[in-house]
């Protein structure tokens, strides 16, 4: 019942685009209790579908800026092989002390910047 639970909270989230695996992993590990490659790989499942989902509304609703997207999706299609390659290389313990400062990083940025949101056109 736990995951289920797990799950329909991060996809909410991530159909908000927040992004669920900033819930989906912590909860996993702190209730589940799987390694961290464990929950990271299940994240990546669980993204997806619900990733696809997501894209489709806001596909419908006109929010999303192809022109912007796909040179990000290309290049990021190269950066998931390689932080694939590097996260399998690392043991848990570092992968999730990664993945713990970069969510306090995010965070901190997201309550304390100041930066100004640039409104790009949608093509």
């Amino acid at each position: 019942m736990i995951v289920v639970l797990i799950g329909l909270a991060a996809g909410i989230i991530s159909g908000m685009g927040i992004g669920g695996g900033a819930i989906l992993i912590p909860a996993l590990v702190i209730f589940v209790k799987p390694e961290q490659h464990v929950a990271q790989s299940v994240n990546l499942l669980f993204f997806i579908p619900t990733a696809i989902v997501a894209l489709v509304i806001h596909i419908k609703n006109k929010n999303v800026n192809f022109r912007m997207g796909i040179p990000i999706v290309i290049s990021g299609l190269g950066g998931a092989v390689l932080g694939s390659k590097l996260a399998l290389a690392m043991n848990g313990g570092t992968l999730k002390h990664i993945f713990g400062i970069f969510l306090l990083l995010m965070g901190l940025y997201e309550i304390f910047g100041k930066g100004k949101v640039k409104k790009l056109n949608k093509a």
